[in-house]
């Protein structure tokens, strides 16, 4: 059996020339920080990033060092790598990304396909655990408790109101 090899990623990035995923990381078993430049291939603006994010993360030469990188951000360089095959300044393929990631609080995700509601949950979830706070972090709190002021009428729901029909 071989030492585990454990690598800590601390960035991850891209270079358009040539179109390669750069990533810097922390080698635990001789203390080091190192450089990984892995060569994107075969990619071209008609690619689909997160079928090359996929890719690149279970490539068996990669995957080891990626661990630490999540999907969500190797498909975020493919799709830099994308805009600026098409031509896009790196402006603008930040902010058409930007806007592909954001939520709509006021969409109806009741009527999106699988594919697009998956996507859409991915972020909130990610979303999520970037906010979350965990009990080893500095400003965790276990108990907090919240009071709301009483002054103010309160609004009542249609449903809050008791109905003479029984269910």
């Amino acid at each position: 059996a071989g030492a585990v090899m454990t690598y800590v990623a601390k960035k991850c990035g891209i270079c358009f020339q040539p179109p390669s995923i750069v990533l810097i990381y922390k080698d635990n078993s001789e203390d080091k920080t190192r450089q990984r430049i892995m060569p994107v291939r075969n990619f071209s603006m008609f690619s689909d990033c997160g079928l090359a994010a996929k890719q690149l993360k279970n490539n068996p030469r990669h995957k080891a060092y990626l661990e630490g990188v999540s999907l969500r951000q190797l498909q975020k360089l493919y799709s830099l790598l994308k805009g600026h095959l098409g031509g896009e300044s790196l402006a603008e393929s930040l902010e058409k990304f930007r806007q592909e990631e954001t939520i709509d609080p006021e969409e109806d995700m009741n009527k999106l396909d699988d594919k697009e509601l998956a996507k859409r949950k991915s972020i909130m979830d990610e979303l999520f655990e970037k906010n979350r706070k965990k009990k080893d972090d500095p400003d965790f709190i276990y108990d907090i408790e919240v009071e709301f002021p009483q002054d103010e009428q309160l609004e009542s729901c249609g449903w809050d109101v008791e109905s003479g029909e029984e269910i």
